[in-house]
Parts: structure tokens; sequence; C-alpha cells
């Protein structure tokens, strides 16, 4: 079903990018700013094609990148995708306007439970439509573990010693410590973050290395066993290697959300409306889904995966594999300086 959504969506941009036909003349623009390989491109010129709304297209690579970039004010941008984190720091900061969901014929195909998870950081959902979502969890190759993977403990116990690839990421590692403890991911508590380093420090010796998108390579190429990875890279490495498994520990992990909000700069709200409202629309989201392979909290497009994506805990987690797991707020200014002390002693002894 989706890939016939997604054949017939390229087909109208293609049909009206190269005949002519349902072309519209420009009546407006947006800018826009996302993460970089986060949107199907030919997603932008159907909407154009559709509204007479042209989209300036701008990338960031982190949600820092993208603070920067907008705070600066060299862009003025309408819309931006940005992380869960980040969105509850602009949301206290102002710089977003209230979502008009009243002109949104699409919003409801965004499940409920979905806004719920975003009203963590996003209070009565004002602000934010959910984009994409995924967890945290642990890449392994089956053939090389003497069990099958359910706890953070695989990490600590010393069995795998120098197989194991951490992220390379303060909040990621210290999520791992800190739910392998039994404490929140977003403690205010100093002693429960200084427990997570000194089992950090523990871990060290046992680790092979701290990284990020090359995390997944590494266990696909059989030179780790296992890695702490998001849930998008291993589906991809899943797709690479069918030996391979993903699983969200039994303790808990980080359920993390992308979101879209209209700036406190957009002087045509009707318009970032009309993208938002797009985005929401099935064949799009199905189009944007085959693009990226994050989880999409489109109900209508997880409806139509075939039996097996649907049962892929990397994709479609389950409600009982994420009932341990929080969303990642914005920390307090003194657990971050004192995580970020801690962050830099870890990876400098």
């Amino acid at each position: 079903m989706i890939k016939t959504l997604l054949a017939a969506a390229c087909l109208m941009a293609v049909c009206a990018l190269f005949t002519g036909c349902g072309k519209k003349k420009i009546i407006g623009e947006l800018t826009v700013i996302n993460y970089g390989e986060y949107l199907d491109p030919d997603m932008l010129d159907l909407f154009t094609e559709e509204t007479g709304i042209k989209i300036n297209y701008e990338e960031a690579l982190t949600p820092e990148e993208m603070y920067t970039k907008y705070s600066s004010g060299a862009i003025k941008y309408d819309l931006v995708c940005t992380s869960d984190y980040m969105m509850q720091k602009m949301i206290k900061d102002g710089e977003f306007l209230q979502i008009p969901w009243d002109q949104m014929e699409y919003k409801d195909n965004i499940g409920k439970k979905y806004y719920e998870y975003a009203a963590m950081f996003d209070e009565g959902n004002k602000y934010c439509l959910p984009y994409f979502w995924g967890t945290l969890g642990i890449l392994y190759n089956t053939k090389k573990v003497s069990k099958p993977v359910d706890s953070w403990d695989v990490l600590f116990n010393g069995e795998y010693s120098g197989e194991i690839i951490m992220q390379n990421s303060m909040r990621d590692t210290f999520m791992v410590a800190l739910k392998y403890l039994g404490y929140s991911i977003n403690t205010t508590n100093p002693d429960e973050i200084r427990a997570a380093y000194d089992l950090l420090i523990k871990q060290k010796s046992q680790v092979q290395a701290y990284l990020v998108d090359e995390a997944r390579d590494e266990v696909v190429a059989g030179n780790a066993v296992m890695a702490v990875i998001y849930s998008g890279e291993a589906y991809l490495g899943h797709e690479y290697n069918n030996d391979l498994a993903y699983v969200i520990p039994k303790e808990g992990s980080n359920v993390w959300f992308d979101c879209w909000a209209i700036t406190k700069n957009c002087e045509n709200t009707e318009y970032a409306a009309k993208f938002l409202d797009f985005l929401c629309r099935e064949d799009v989201a199905a189009a944007n889904f085959e693009y990226i392979y994050y989880s999409t909290p489109n109900t209508k497009v997880i409806e139509g995966l075939d039996e097996e994506d649907r049962e892929n805990e990397s994709l479609v987690p389950s409600e009982d594999a994420t009932k341990n797991c929080e969303v990642c707020l914005q920390a307090p200014d003194d657990i971050t300086a004192l995580m970020n002390d801690l962050w830099k002693k870890l990876k400098s002894e």
C-alpha cells in the first residue's frame, strides 16, 4: 500500500514538472529548516505544484546547529523541524506561534499517543507537530552473543569487553547508565549523575569506541558485537545484515521525537499550516517514511505496513517495549554543566 501511495505521489510530481498539468503560479514562499536527508525532496516539488507556495529549504546536522542558524537571524525561518528538548527550550523562550489546528484537515492522521508524548515538552499540544520518532537501544549480532539481549547489563558485565560501541553523545551515553541504575534520564539529582559517571568510568576499558553514525556500520561489518544506536539506524543495519537484531532494554530508554513548529517570524501562518497539513497527508507521510525509514507517528501509514514491518521493533516499537521509556527534556543549567564536565573527564581519562 505504501509503495502504491508513493508511486502516485511521485507520478503527480512528475506530471506537474514535465507536462505542466496542474502547475500553479507561485503565490508565496516559506523558508524551512530541517535535518539533512529528512524529507523526500519530491514532496517539496509536489507541495509547490499543488499550492503555488515555494519552499526555500535549509538543512542542519544537529538541533544545536539548527538553533545557531535560527538565532543568528541571518535567515528568517517560517518553520523549523528539531528535537524534543530543543523544542522545549524554544517554546520556553517564546520562539513559536501556536499552530492553527483548525486549518488542518489531516492532523488526526497523527496518532493520539504521539500527541500525548509531545505534550511532555509541549504542554497542551500548542506548538509542535510530531514528524518522526524512535528509540535508543542496542543493535547486536545474534550469532555472536550467548543469549538474546534484553538488558543494558550486557554493556557493563564484562562478557563482551572490547566488542561494545557506545554513543559519542553526552546525553545518550549518560542515559544508558542512568536507566541501568534505575534513575530517570531527566534526573536533576547531582548524586545520580555522578553515580552514572562512576559506572561509565568502570565500563570504559570494555568500550571499543564512542561513535555516532559509524556505530551501525561497525556492527554490520562484524567489527563489533553490539552498539548503542538509534532505531532508524538499527533498521538499516538489519537490512544490510540479517544476523543483526535490535532491542529496547527492559530497564527502559529514551523515546525521542522530532517535530515541526511555526516560528514567531512567520508572516503567513495560513501557508505554514498548509505545509504542516500536507506533511500529515497519508501519501506524503508514506513517501517521507519510505525515504527515511524512521518510525512514523502517522497511523494511516502504519496501517499500510506489511506484517513484518509492523512487528519490527525498530520501526513500530510495541507498547510493552516502550513502557519504561522517557522523553528527554531540557536539563537545568547546573545539571547540564555537571554532565558536560563529567563527560569531558570520561572522554579524556
